[in-house]
């Protein structure tokens, strides 16, 4: 006989396993990793998942077949199949880029091309426009070097410079196609994609003012934490920005500005090619391996194979295999506890209790124009993945919405926006942002990074609203 899972027992093991996380990672000396894997197990058996695998309905009435383990097993080799192998050669070129003198060289090029006082929008800026072709999550990787370098050069706050970078590559990420997730919203909503991406990029600039703001204002001053000589993160006292030692640092022996940058630039390049040629549907002919080359994890290997044939041909092989493994020391815990905020999700959505939740909230009596909006918004906080909860809350809510005549182009924004609602622990980008910024205590991690996201998806609400106005 086939076991059933009831919606309401698995809600409850949802908010069971959330409050034991929380208390773990506060108040205990269990490390995160642990913390989430435990925190699933605890979801899963006081929700009623199955302890061995079998067939079952799960909380949204459709059969499933699964067990705690395999979800955690799943959740975690899921995750890191898409991103696990690019976080690898990130950390290996961002170390490069360290030891090469890469990273300075790119802080004071955007020092000079956005003048005294601007580094944040100048990361914000970078991070705006990488991560639209590029997951955020390798994006940070890649150019976390960079504000690391900016803020040794500088003596501002690496939280500051580092959150800066983070906002502007998530929110583009999670607004502007042909990022997979909005350009999925947008073929289920039926509407046209450049239109779209035009309005995604207006709307996307207030929303990353916004966490700027935050992050110079609030985090720069709380958190004045710098770069010591071992480029670990330390805290410090606060000292004025030196922006003269920045503009007239000693270039001696530093790479050329095209030298620097072009491990970065020709990844991005290639994965741009890929996903604008894929979207256009030209992948046959001489396209074929054009496509491949601009897989992320290709591209990225490309571009860190040039750093190592280009910038570290100088080093001894000593040096550059030994610089290289300790970046890949360094991506261990972020690999661990991405994976496992990858478990976490992935048990929500195999007991059924995501689409559970989300239908339930299509019941309800919310506003149309404000229903895509609520689902995503709920699933982003249930599941933690930005581009399921879009996709989820487009699927549910697209025929509601467009049998009542509301404007398609809302309801894409609209699922769009509630993706970015507080990343905390079951958010592999909340892991690798305080990670790679040597935040460690959980409380610090909420203030750093899910308040900043929360921040964003706030403009972004007050935009769906004046929007609804108008159209």
């Amino acid at each position: 006989m086939t076991s059933a899972i009831s919606g309401n027992q698995m809600f409850i093991g949802l908010l069971v396993g959330i409050a034991l996380l929380i208390f773990l990672v506060l108040k205990t000396k269990v490390q995160a990793f642990l913390a989430l894997i435990l925190c699933t197990v605890v979801v899963g058996a006081v929700g009623g998942m199955p302890l061995l695998n079998t067939t079952f309905v799960g909380a949204d009435g459709a059969n499933h077949t699964g067990s705690i383990i395999s979800s955690i097993t799943n959740g975690f080799g899921g995750t890191l199949s898409s991103i696990g192998i690019i976080i690898g050669f990130g950390v290996m070129m961002g170390q490069i880029f360290e030891a090469t003198g890469a990273a300075k060289r790119m802080a004071h090029t955007f020092l000079k091309m956005f003048g005294r006082g601007r580094e944040e929008e100048a990361l914000a800026f970078t991070g705006f426009l990488v991560s639209i072709p590029i997951f955020c999550d390798s994006g940070f990787v890649v150019l976390a070097p960079i504000a690391k370098a900016l803020s040794k050069v500088t003596k501002k706050s690496i939280i500051g410079l580092g959150v800066s970078l983070a906002a502007g590559l998530v929110i583009t990420h999670s607004l502007v196609p042909p990022t997979p997730g909005p350009l999925g919203v947008c073929g289920i909503f039926g509407v046209d994609v450049g239109g779209y991406i035009l309005l995604s990029i207006v709307l996307a600039i207030p929303m990353t003012a916004a966490c700027i703001w935050y992050a110079r204002r609030s985090l720069a001053k709380k958190y004045y934490w710098l770069m010591d000589e071992n480029d670990n993160v330390v805290k410090a006292e606060y000292q004025a920005p030196d922006y003269d030692a920045a503009f007239n640092m000693d270039m001696t022996g530093v790479p050329g500005t095209m030298e620097s940058f072009m491990p970065l630039i020709l990844p991005i390049i290639l994965i741009l090619i890929n996903t604008v040629a894929s979207a256009l549907k030209m992948t046959t002919g001489f396209m074929e391996p054009v496509i491949f080359l601009g897989q992320p994890i290709v591209a990225v290997g490309l571009g860190l194979i040039v750093a190592i044939f280009t910038l570290a041909r100088n080093m001894t092989r000593e040096n550059a295999l030994m610089e290289m493994e300790k970046g890949m020391a360094s991506a261990g815990i972020i690999l661990l506890v991405t994976g496992g905020g990858g478990a976490l999700g992935r048990i929500i959505q195999d007991s059924g209790l995501g689409a559970f939740m989300a239908a339930k909230l299509s019941q309800s009596a919310i506003p149309l124009v404000i229903l895509p909006l609520v689902v995503s918004t709920a699933m982003r906080f249930i599941q933690g993945s930005g581009t399921v909860a879009m996709v989820t809350a487009a699927s549910i809510t697209a025929p509601i919405l467009n049998d009542a005549g509301v404007n398609p182009l809302l309801g894409v924004v609209a699922c769009c926006v509630g993706s970015l609602f507080f990343g905390y622990f079951n958010d592999s980008y909340f892991w690798v942002v305080n990670r790679t910024l040597g935040v460690s205590e959980a409380k610090d991690q909420i203030k750093i990074w899910s308040f900043t996201s929360t921040i964003a998806w706030a403009v972004g609400v007050v935009e769906i609203l004046i929007l609804s106005r108008f159209m």
